[in-house]
């Protein structure tokens, strides 16, 4: 314990703790013109670059330890984005030489059959999955009760979902009933650099890193879709991209599928579009809509990760704050709960009337957003749709305003409008980004309006717990289901399922 604040992980708010490092008492100033600045070199006031020498006997100790936290609202471009495996990552510098899809790694059965950021990071993925395991008894309950029988055995399962250590536990979950997973990133932002590379350590063919462009994101969907003795027959999908790619691209692979998973209100939606169109092709379970999502996940899950994020991401204070949450659903009724219960001042937004009345009767006040959008310090949305706040609600904005998204897509702000000549993006910090006009006045848009807590913070495991048993569940149902129970139609989860999920659980906390 001589040396237990050696190996503290900074988060992206904290300032620096004091580490034992020796430091050399002279300062080594060179021109720029003659020597590249090293890693750990700074600028001085007079325009020197100044450069600090580090004992090894110490980075020793900071490798070897790490702590059970860590800071999601980290750049995926990091070199230092791991606590302990700063010598071990891939620099910034060699992602630009080389992207990650056209890295050659291995692991260590040779097993080429992924694409991460570092395979290196592995062991310290383990250790995260392992914590958060401890919180999830609901699918450790399934996976003792199930594992014997193997209902998944034969299936060939694609999940595009978030890559976190709660996600990792239901896909090991799932290869221990049987089940070969494929596995990709559903957000560019929330992937665990070191969970992925866990999964692939452990021979599960896992696409996604950190900070992928959009191209790379659809590549890392169509490599979980395409393969090699590959012929998929359940997709567990978070937004419904995986099932848009592969209608779009491969209709015959879509059209082999004994079912679809869905848990987001945005896949929902794209799936009941499909469905009424006569497109859908395959009968698909909304587990969105299910009591232990709705109720557990949406509501609890937000109420304990929105505050995180921010806090992470600006440093705000927020009692005395004006906020504004548009949408009223579970999701939205758990962000206000969170906003007020530290002395933000909160106003709802709400098309539905019912959850409007519901809003006015929790004590919120419901107003149109262009009424309040000049005077709030804080807008979160929460509704699922297109363009909540579109380009005249944000000119609207006052100075520093905050502008962030909890729902699943990346389109509730009109993000896109802001991309325009007039407009010039400073980029603070990790998913942090001041937009300014030309007048001057700045807003704070935060992970580019995806979604806030799994891209700048993380989730608690013991709800997610909850939706994962959920969706093991449904995805054995859809699998082992006889011919004709499910037609080419959306299917709300068997109450009964529900109703097991809560019942494991229950008996075991």
């Amino acid at each position: 314990m001589k040396h237990q604040f050696a190996w503290v992980r900074f988060r992206s708010h904290e300032r620096p703790q004091k580490l034992p490092l020796t430091v050399n008492p002279h300062l080594v100033a060179s021109n720029a013109e003659e020597q590249q600045p090293s890693p750990r070199a700074c600028q001085s006031p007079g325009g020197k670059k100044l450069s600090f020498q580090t004992s090894p006997s110490h980075l020793s100790h900071a490798r070897g330890r790490r702590t059970t936290s860590r800071s999601m609202s980290q750049s995926s471009t990091d070199a230092s984005s791991y606590s302990g495996s700063v010598s071990d990552s891939f620099s910034e510098d060699e992602d630009k030489i080389v992207s990650v899809r056209d890295r050659k790694q291995t692991n260590s059965s040779n097993s080429a059959d992924f694409c991460v950021r570092d395979i290196r990071k592995a062991e310290y993925g383990r250790r995260e999955i392992e914590i958060a395991a401890q919180e999830m008894p609901g699918v450790l309950a399934l996976r003792r009760r199930a594992e014997a029988e193997k209902p998944l055995k034969s299936a060939c399962v694609i999940c595009c979902i978030h890559i976190t250590a709660q996600s990792a536990v239901l896909i090991e979950t799932l290869v221990a009933l049987g089940a070969k997973v494929r596995c990709c990133a559903c957000n560019i932002f929330s992937t665990q650099n070191e969970i992925a590379a866990a999964l692939a350590e452990a021979n599960i063919p896992v696409f996604g890193w950190r900070g992928e462009s959009e191209d790379e994101f659809w590549w890392c969907i169509e490599k979980c879709v395409v393969a090699d003795n590959w012929s998929p027959d359940v997709l567990l999908d978070d937004g419904g991209d995986a099932a848009h790619l592969m209608l779009k691209r491969f209709p015959e692979v879509f059209s082999n599928l004994r079912g679809i998973v869905e848990e987001s209100v945005t896949g929902v939606h794209r799936l009941y579009q499909l469905a009424r169109a006569g497109k859908l092709g395959v009968p698909a379970i909304n587990v969105n809509d299910s009591v232990t999502k709705a109720k557990f996940d949406n509501l609890y899950c937000a109420r304990e990760s929105v505050i995180d994020a921010l806090k992470r991401t600006t440093d705000i204070m927020l009692g005395g704050k004006q906020a504004v949450v548009c949408g009223y659903g579970e999701v939205g009724k758990g962000v206000c709960q969170a906003l007020r219960s530290l002395g933000a001042v909160v106003y709802v937004t709400e098309i539905d009337p019912i959850c409007a009345l519901q809003a006015c009767m929790d004590g919120f006040r419901v107003f149109k957003l262009n009424e309040i959008a000049k005077n709030v310090d804080l807008i979160v949305t929460c509704t699922g749709n297109k363009n909540v706040v579109c380009r005249d609600i944000l000119d609207r904005l006052k100075n520093g305003a905050i502008v962030c998204n909890m729902g699943h897509s990346n389109t509730e702000i009109d993000v896109e409008s802001l991309r325009t000549s007039d407009l010039v993006w400073e980029r603070v910090r990790s998913q942090v980004h001041h937009v300014i006009w030309p007048d001057g006045k700045r807003i704070v848009l935060l992970a580019e309006g995806r979604l806030l807590n799994l891209s700048c913070s993380s989730v608690p495991s013991f709800v997610i717990s909850i939706t994962a048993t959920t969706q093991a569940l449904a995805l054995i149902e859809v699998f082992n289901a006889p011919p004709g129970r499910y037609q080419r139609d959306v299917y709300l989860l068997p109450k009964k399922m529900d109703d097991l999920t809560i019942i494991d659980i229950k008996c075991l906390i």
